[in-house]
């Protein structure tokens, strides 16, 4: 392992930290690259990183404690709590599991929430009561990843416990584990120095350097959405998330019983189950066993943690850069089959793009609306729209994100933040008649409306 980390270190594209362990016992431990870009101030094991998404896994904890304290029950309505929540029918279990239909939180602030001012989790609330978007489907009825029931759940820790949601996960989490460096952080909420923390930042392709993201235009939201917590904002780093790791297989924390529903597969009313559990993505893989995981993802940080718990084993990867996401996941997959004792290939470091300057009067061959996604086997799509603003080319999506196309050539682009390309196809007239989306996923195409 320690081999491969120094090819990858040599290759000089991942920028993190790195923790593999066997029976809580430290097989790995590295860190590669800088903690702050500006001062060139390096990371170490002990950087505290923002976990994104991978605070889910520890919202769903509290919730867990809450419970096995006996003040809340995971079956009984959210709305016993907060009754001014303008969705019937929704329980504790419904918001822990993604089965809530509860709609995005984001797509309404982007629409709706006035940027200068930092929202917080009543915020989100308040928006939800004045504006009452229409549900995605009926509780438990289906599934879709939720970040808006998350921060329903802070609110909900906050009314049980009479403690904020930060001192509510201190008190029984992070004081009682000894996890002292793992605090609810929000860095342009409230601001504090933390020692050795690492800040996340995002490539400039205009700039040629890592920026972080508060200076993005497009990136904007880091700042307006930064008091929200629940379904990010704990921050961490290596030791106390193998800490953590730890306490769950003990049931001197956590009751066993309580504990497998965190790591059963939640079942909808349809009772196929899907492969989430209570804050966890659940996996089986052959010859490996029961993985209980959570990765998380915000502009400048990508993490994840993975536990095999038949083999009891955890792999621990933080990042407070994202240039290029596919080859970092292969690098985390390639770590996997090295723990597992299977073969693996060494990542290769992607080509660099060549970002070229364009004609901006070309980019008006290309405005106006597209169907994204009509030709896929599902029949899903979704509009898109194509603008320029300021002599640069964005994509504009229907939750209000808007996303720059840095131009390859005249006709094709690359968007940075889904790691995806773009390639306009004209017709003799020399208007766009569609695009191509390009991603390591898939291939779609795009129809320009009439």
């Amino acid at each position: 392992m320690e081999t491969f980390i120094e090819q990858i270190r040599e290759q000089g594209v991942m920028n993190g930290v790195f923790l593999a362990a066997e029976h809580g016992e430290v097989l790995l431990e590295q860190a590669i690259g800088l903690a702050d870009f500006r001062t060139g101030r390096p990371l170490t094991v002990d950087s505290v990183f923002e976990l994104a998404s991978l605070s889910k896994p520890i919202t769903a904890l509290g919730v867990a404690l809450l419970r096995q304290s006996g003040k809340i029950d995971f079956d009984e309505p959210v709305a016993k709590w907060i009754p001014e929540l303008p969705y019937p029918g929704i329980t504790i279990r419904h918001l822990l599991g993604h089965t809530s239909g509860l709609p995005d939180y984001m797509e309404l602030m982007f629409e709706h929430w006035d940027r200068s001012v930092i929202a917080t989790n009543r915020d989100v609330l308040d928006m939800l009561i004045r504006h009452r978007p229409e549900p995605l489907f009926p509780p438990n009825e289906g599934w879709m990843y939720s970040n808006t029931g998350y921060v329903i759940l802070a609110l909900l820790i906050e009314r049980v416990s009479g403690q904020t949601f930060a001192d509510c996960l201190k008190d029984r989490i992070f004081a009682p584990l000894g996890m002292n460096r793992t605090r609810v952080y929000n860095r342009r909420w409230k601001e504090e120095t933390i020692p050795d923390y690492a800040y996340g930042f995002v490539y400039s392709l205009d700039e040629g350097a890592y920026v972080l993201p508060d200076t993005v235009k497009e990136l904007d939201y880091v700042r307006y959405l930064d008091g929200i917590q629940g379904d990010g904002t704990v921050n961490s780093n290596l030791h106390d998330l193998l800490r953590l790791d730890r306490a769950l297989y003990s049931n001197d924390f956590l009751d066993a019983s309580l504990r497998e529903e965190l790591f059963t597969p939640v079942r909808r009313n349809s009772e196929q189950p899907f492969e989430y559990g209570l804050g966890w993505i659940i996996e089986q893989k052959a010859g490996i066993g029961r993985i209980v995981s959570h990765n998380g993802g915000w502009p400048g940080y990508a993490t994840v943690m993975r536990r095999y718990m038949d083999q009891e084993m955890t792999l621990i990867v933080l990042q407070n850069t994202e240039k290029d996401l596919p080859y970092s996941q292969k690098v985390i997959e390639a770590l996997e089959h090295i723990l597992c004792d299977e073969d693996y290939e060494l990542p290769q470091p992607p080509a660099e793009r060549i970002i070229v300057q364009v004609d901006p009067s070309v980019y008006e061959r290309y405005v106006g609306g597209y169907t994204l996604g009509s030709d896929t086997e599902d029949g899903q799509s979704m509009r898109v729209e194509v603008a320029v603003e300021d002599g640069r080319l964005y994509l504009l999506l229907d939750n209000g994100m808007s996303l720059a196309m840095y131009p390859l050539n005249e006709s094709r682009f690359f968007i940075r933040e889904v790691t995806a390309e773009v390639e306009f196809v004209r017709g003799e007239n020399g208007e766009a008649q569609y695009f191509m989306w390009y991603s390591e996923e898939e291939t779609t195409r795009a129809e320009r409306e009439a």
